[in-house]
């Protein structure tokens, strides 16, 4: 059964993975470019905007946690054993469940308390506040760029169970680094 769920599971994770780099290169190319026309209109034109230095930030933020994401799927994140991901057989499968769990340990409160506050209000949690509340210079709602936060977790807990379904049914994840053909 691990079998079956493993290769569409690591499909999809390829998937977001993609799709997370670029975004994450858009983000980056974005807060380049703000941060270039900021210096520009600053230096040369004397007249600098109100709006590029906030949208670089926002780009940052999109940058970053889109990256943190990509850097999980292909092993590039900082870990405390590298080695470990190296074990085969049972005790690698007893390490890929440990790192699971870790993973879902840490994301979820991210997540859960994206969406809600302390007492299950969807309105207080950390979207429904961003949702209320405009950007100071951009005439954008805030969800626009805290969204990314709660959506690159919920993509490295697809990452982890797409690697511990397919570790588990004795395959490896197909790696995001290698070109195809």
């Amino acid at each position: 059964m691990m079998g079956t769920l493993a290769r569409p599971l690591d499909a999809l994770s390829l998937f977001l993975f993609r799709l997370a780099l670029i975004g994450a290169v858009a983000a980056v190319l974005v807060m380049v470019f703000s941060a270039g026309w900021q210096v520009i209109a600053r230096y040369a034109l004397n007249a600098p905007p109100i709006w590029t230095e906030e949208l670089a930030r926002r780009a940052m933020v999109w940058a970053g946690m889109l990256g943190a994401s990509c850097a999980f799927r292909a092993q590039a994140d900082p870990v405390l054993f590298p080695k470990a991901r190296d074990v085969t057989g049972a005790a690698g499968n007893a390490l890929v469940l440990v790192r699971l769990v870790g993973v879902i340990l840490f994301s979820a409160p991210v997540i859960w308390f994206s969406l809600f506050d302390g007492r299950m209000n969807i309105a207080r949690g950390f979207l429904g506040r961003s949702a209320m509340r405009q950007a100071e210079m951009l005439d954008v709602p805030m969800i626009w760029f805290t969204v990314a936060v709660p959506l690159a977790f919920v993509i490295i807990i697809i990452h982890a169970l797409s690697e511990t379904a397919t570790r588990l049914s004795g395959q490896m994840p197909v790696s995001p680094l290698k070109s195809e053909g």
